[in-house]
């Protein structure tokens, strides 16, 4: 890469192992104009460890990056070139960064990337779950209305899902989603990603649950098996379509509104409508 051009470099960081930094990624450390991370003590010694030295470093992390992005781009629009890392694995992924890329790029800064290690991405490779469709949920709200409305739409995402934990509250978190999704849904803890005591364990969300009843150590990532669609019974839909019809619409509009709630097909709704509206109308007089 060359230094004199203006861009921002995303660096993905080992998030445990050392040798999972990327020869590129020394490159564009030691050849960027500064370096911003969330915490310069930690970036120093990581930067001293690859033998990557005179670099000036700019803290930005959750509580100052609105106006620290501000500064960095300014800095970037001038001439400089900048890279940015988080404390382990990819910058702006359930990390600090989203804020800044966007302000680059609304600024007309290119905005490249130096991939390598995510813990949400591994996490999502190791644990056998369906990988084909899945979604990233990060930390959950700690309490309250915000974290019953999570659990209640994590409960029936036909997706796989990644949550992020701290070890203090995996315990209270696996018990959630226990009463949330169900006893037996499948899910995997996984812990120290690619250090000495890493740690995959498997089974479902009680089993879990019972098995960290006290907080273990480490960063935490757990990933839960999607909900299985089951298509809604005739009775259950009829219930459903009585409803409306009493309410007042019409066999076709009650089928429609029916089918588009349950996710059934239209065709099968309305079946059900016309039979449920001719044995509602009163009989001839």
């Amino acid at each position: 890469m060359s230094d004199s051009e203006p861009r921002l470099w995303l660096v993905a960081t080992p998030i445990g192992n050392l040798a999972d930094i990327a020869p590129r990624a020394v490159e564009v450390l030691s050849a960027v104009s500064f370096v911003a991370c969330e915490d310069t003590r930690r970036t120093g010694l990581l930067l001293q460890r690859l033998g990557v030295s005179g670099r000036q470093l700019v803290a930005m992390h959750e509580h100052n990056e609105a106006a620290v992005a501000a500064e960095i781009v300014g800095r970037l629009t001038a001439g400089e070139t900048a890279a940015y890392i988080t404390d382990a694995g990819m910058p702006a992924i359930s990390d600090p960064g989203q804020r800044l890329v966007a302000a680059a790029a609304a600024a007309g800064i290119e905005v490249s990337a130096v991939p390598g290690p995510s813990a949400p991405v591994t996490a999502l490779a190791i644990s056998g779950l369906p990988t084909d469709r899945w979604v990233m949920e990060g930390f959950l709200p700690r309490k309250g209305k915000a974290r019953r409305q999570r659990l209640d739409g994590i409960a029936s995402e036909q997706r796989t899902v990644v949550l992020l934990e701290s070890p203090k509250r995996l315990g209270t978190t696996l018990d959630d989603l226990a009463e949330a999704c169900g006893a037996d849904r499948p899910a995997v803890v996984v812990r120290e990603l690619t250090k000495l005591h890493e740690e995959v364990a498997r089974g479902t969300v009680a089993e879990l649950a019972a098995r960290f009843t006290e907080p273990p150590r480490g960063e935490i990532v757990v990933v839960l098996g999607p909900a299985i669609w089951q298509s809604p019974s005739d009775e259950q839909i009829s219930a459903e379509l009585t409803a409306e019809l009493k309410a007042g619409s019409s066999a076709r509009d009650a089928a429609a509104v029916v089918a588009e709630r349950l996710g059934v097909a239209r065709n099968r709704a309305y079946r059900l409508s016309t039979e449920l509206a001719r044995s509602l109308e009163p009989p001839m007089p």
